[in-house]
């Protein structure tokens, strides 16, 4: 009876670890690949660190009104990274974006600051979207004092599953970087630059880029080759004033976002692009 009782007790114990262990898998994951090492966080072991604060940002870009979020600053994340590096953030959604960890890292307290947002499991963000349940947790990069870091809203990721130290995108993309004959003060290199802030996020160009959000903008035709500089503009500024439909995911860049010149630099960088295409692959084959 003894010897039963304790093969049952034995039995209960393992199979609540067994519980316990399965509920930490279940648990979303954020990956981290920084300095040669690759390291999993679930949430709640990033909310149990003891450099955790409380963060609250006025005008949050995902929900658009005042958020407050338990986070952790990117500096403490980050430790060991170069300023010189640059961070991938990839989105479990197909979204992504390169930082410079020099941004990320400034700890200026009358600069912008980086800070990793962490989704509790108790006590879940809003949705997002009327017509989407799901939130921009678990992991969002927020930013106090954007504005003082010229930080861009296409560099607020959301629902972020990855972060990885890589080579800039110029270097590991190099078809989709004027040639080297371009003026470096010229419209296309800025608007290559402005480009890769606000557009390569979501798309790709010459088949090469990250994200898988948006379809390519250069194959098999550059937008500049269907639309009008004006209409273009439109789409740029309000994709719902030219065509609208329920499930578009493009967001509007007003003049706040994107200046009046960069636009015109955005579109000088795609008119260039569409004479630098790579061969469409033959999908037939």
């Amino acid at each position: 009876m003894i010897e039963a009782r304790g093969r049952m007790l034995r039995l209960a114990a393992a199979c609540f670890g067994l519980h316990a262990s399965l509920a930490v898998a279940a648990q979303p994951v954020l990956t981290t690949e920084v300095g040669g090492r690759a390291t999993a966080y679930a949430p709640s072991e990033l909310l149990a660190r003891p450099d955790v604060v409380t963060v609250t940002i006025p005008e949050d870009v995902a929900y658009q009104r005042s958020m407050s979020y338990r986070a952790l600053p990117m500096v403490a994340l980050l430790a060991g990274v170069a300023p010189s590096a640059t961070l991938r953030f990839a989105a479990s959604d197909g979204f992504a974006t390169s930082l410079p960890a020099a941004l990320l890292l400034a700890t200026d307290e009358h600069g912008a600051r980086a800070y990793l947002a962490i989704e509790p499991e108790d006590a879940q963000w809003p949705s997002l979207r009327a017509d989407e349940p799901a939130s921009a947790g678990p992991f969002y990069l927020v930013w106090t004092h954007p504005e003082r870091g010229r930080v861009v809203p296409e560099q607020w990721p959301y629902r972020i599953s990855r972060i990885e130290e890589m080579a800039p995108l110029a270097a590991r993309f190099p078809v989709i970087v004027p040639a080297a004959g371009v003026p470096a003060g010229g419209p296309v290199n800025r608007g290559f630059t402005v480009f890769t802030q606000n557009c390569i996020v979501c798309h790709t160009l010459n088949l090469a880029g990250d994200a898988s959000i948006g379809p390519d903008l250069n194959v098999p035709y550059n937008p500049t080759e269907y639309l009008s500089a004006d209409a273009l503009r439109r789409v740029i500024r309000d994709p719902q004033s030219l065509r609208r439909w329920p499930g578009s995911r493009m967001p509007g860049f007003d003049v706040g976002v994107l200046s009046d010149r960069e636009l015109n630099d955005v579109l000088a960088y795609l008119r260039y692009m569409a004479s630098r295409k790579v061969p469409v692959p033959d999908v037939a084959k």
